[in-house]
């Protein structure tokens, strides 16, 4: 009876952390939306600087959303790994979308780079202020997934699969499922649009 009570109680608990993860998404949608809503009235307020089509290179942003896609099915591997409780899979696929992860961040920096020094910094225009807040919060949302993913590859590897961890990777597929989705339409309204 114990036994049985323990594992609902852990159930339960589960059910929760996601459904407060959910909410925590659905705010984490609210603050995008108005990022891309100050980008859309912003991008043709140039200052006399270069527009999107001018700066925007598609091969470029298109690799980086084939990364980002690919990482989403490979952190998808990892949850479905981790609810079969199958440690080396899951530290795998986890090891897969943190590499992953950074190469895009790291092609991020460089575009980033690259447009600071032929002086196309946020300091130009409005367009640039826009771009660089919407692009560099989802880099830092980012960023902070692959904190998480190192954090979560010590606890599995060290502690193994618990209902603990199972619920933290829960989560951390919805967030990286949910920057992809960010991602398709930073990529579609800012670099396909913008390059138009």
């Amino acid at each position: 009876m114990g036994t049985a009570s323990h594992a609902g109680t852990g159930q339960e608990t589960y059910e929760r952390t996601v459904f407060g993860f959910w909410v925590y998404l659905m705010t984490d949608c609210i603050l995008f939306a108005t990022l891309f809503a100050t980008y859309v009235v912003l991008q043709n307020n140039l200052n006399g600087g270069p527009s999107g089509k001018e700066l925007f290179h598609l091969p470029f942003a298109l690799s980086e959303t084939l990364i980002l896609l690919v990482s989403s099915f490979t952190s998808g591997l990892a949850v479905m790994a981790a609810q079969n409780l199958k440690k080396v899979p899951t530290l795998t696929w986890l090891g897969a979308t943190f590499l992953l992860g950074l190469a895009f961040i790291i092609l991020e920096v460089t575009e980033f780079t690259h447009l600071v020094q032929e002086g196309n910094s946020w300091q130009r225009s409005a367009f640039l202020s826009s771009f660089f807040t919407l692009v560099g919060t989802h880099g830092a949302h980012i960023t902070s997934g692959l904190l998480w993913i190192l954090v979560m590859l010590f606890q599995i590897a060290f502690r193994g699969i618990n209902i603990a961890s199972l619920r933290r990777v829960a989560c951390l597929g919805l967030f990286w499922h949910f920057l992809d989705v960010i991602w398709i339409f930073i990529f579609t309204i800012v670099y396909l649009m913008g390059a138009l």
